[in-house]
């Protein structure tokens, strides 16, 4: 008798069975029939997938569980749902088994010369759609014809790329749903008309999650569907922030209805709560230590610029200080450098005095000269002398101050002894007026 699994394959089926067997090279006709049956006996998938394996790809495909969407206890990972279409099976008799199997071994090596180019060209010749050129424009696109056929009733689109939602996702610590939609696929105008436009899945899609959808017709979907590697139509994936990378916790692939789609999707948002819980709980962690930071830096960059304003007033003090004793030791040098340059000078008229008449010269004057500090000087000249000689014997004297000038007692008058533009040649003593004994008076000018 034949085995119970061959005796539930349809015609199709087993077709089919055989095609893949000799397509991949399996021996095991049970082997072959569990992989045909994993990828809903899409026999394109399932070379695919052998292939990859064989190449040391891992297999893109997870085993469907006894009821969809099971967590593993052990590390909470989501498997993928994929909602199968109902086939009808005939149950064969043994000895119609093997002429079927025949049959179709028969029609596997027919169809291999027009399911083998087709199926070979996927890998010798580049598909026009893997050149991404405007992703935005191909998404717009997409929801313009959707809206066209569709109406304005619909999940709203993120309208930007797949990589920008993805982002956006992240930042915003949000579910991203992506939707690849089939133009060609059976499933797809019930699905979209069905499910996805109703008010329902319209509300829940809108509130709980951002909605990325494009044809995998246009470049930017085909470039996306390469990535998730989607086994049939409609495919949704979802998409969230675990363990630091964006990452598929949920796939629902085949025609699903609303109330099904809003209960996978709340499965699936309720697995990875406590991961999207932890990742908003790090974040803010992070941002209140970034923030402390900030804080610490700004307070640091105070306290620094505090001590940098307290070292530049100290340094504009020393150097005002500086300045200072700078100024007055220039005060000091230059009093000095007059003062000596003065000593010289009185020593210069003191060398040019001429000499003092003896006392019985009758052309001599006897001149008492009162200093400001009380000092008493005496001193004889001739009558023929010039006021000038007076003027250069006092201030040869040291107790003279540097500026005075001559005044008699009475009548008080100045004597004019330094010559002026009125009068550049001083007048003689006895052209002054003044007798053989005078007692003249010494006015000191230096604080005037």
């Amino acid at each position: 008798m034949a085995a119970p699994e061959e005796q539930e394959l349809s015609q199709a089926q087993t077709e089919k069975l055989l095609q893949f067997q000799d397509l991949t090279g399996l021996e095991s006709m049970d082997q072959c029939r569990r992989t045909l049956e994993q990828h809903n006996w899409n026999i394109e998938a399932a070379v695919q997938d052998r292939l990859n394996e064989q190449e040391g790809v891992p297999s893109v495909f997870n085993p469907p569980p006894s009821r969809p969407l099971q967590v593993n206890t052990a590390d909470h990972r989501v498997y993928s749902y994929i909602v199968s279409r109902p086939q009808p099976r005939v149950r064969t008799q043994n000895s119609v088994s093997h002429v079927v199997l025949l049959f179709a071994l028969y029609m596997s090596l027919v169809s291999d010369w027009f399911f083998l180019p087709r199926f070979a060209l996927r890998w010798v010749r580049p598909d026009p759609r893997g050149r991404v050129t405007d992703p935005v424009g191909d998404v717009v696109s997409f929801i313009h014809s959707f809206e066209e056929k569709y109406g304005r009733s619909h999940p709203v689109f993120y309208q930007g790329t797949y990589s920008q939602a993805l982002n956006d996702a992240k930042r915003e610590l949000r579910y991203l749903l992506v939707y690849l939609h089939g133009d060609d696929h059976q499933d797809t105008d019930q699905f979209c008309r069905s499910t996805l436009c109703t008010e329902e899945v319209l509300t829940f899609l809108n509130t709980r999650m951002l909605f990325w959808a494009c044809s995998t017709s246009r470049p930017e979907g085909y470039r996306v569907s390469q990535a998730l590697r989607e086994n049939t139509y409609p495919f949704l994936a979802m998409i969230m922030l675990k363990d630091r990378k964006m990452t598929v916790v949920g796939r629902l692939e085949g025609l699903i209805q609303s109330e099904d789609l809003l209960n996978q999707l709340t499965f699936i948002m309720e697995a990875n709560q406590t991961y999207l819980m932890s990742e908003r709980l790090e974040r803010e962690e992070r941002n209140q230590t970034q923030v402390l930071r900030a804080q610490q830096d700004e307070a640091y960059l105070e306290s620094l610029r505090a001590d940098q304003e307290k070292d530049r007033r100290k340094k504009e003090e020393q150097e005002k200080v500086q300045a200072e004793e700078e100024k007055i030791r220039q005060t000091v040098l230059a009093e000095e450098r007059r003062r000596r340059t003065l000593e010289e000078e009185k020593e210069l008229k003191s060398e040019c005095l001429p000499p003092e008449p003896p006392a019985d010269d009758p052309d001599s004057v006897k001149i008492v000269f009162k200093l400001p500090n009380d000092t008493r000087v005496e001193r004889r000249f001739l009558f023929q002398q010039s006021l000038t000689v007076i003027y250069d014997f006092l201030f040869s004297l040291k107790e003279t101050p540097e500026k005075f000038q001559i005044v008699t007692n009475f009548p008080r008058r100045v004597l004019p002894c330094l010559p002026t533009e009125e009068q550049p040649n001083p007048p003689s003593l006895k052209e002054a007026g003044l007798s053989r004994s005078e007692v003249l008076f010494v006015q000191d000018l230096t604080e005037d």
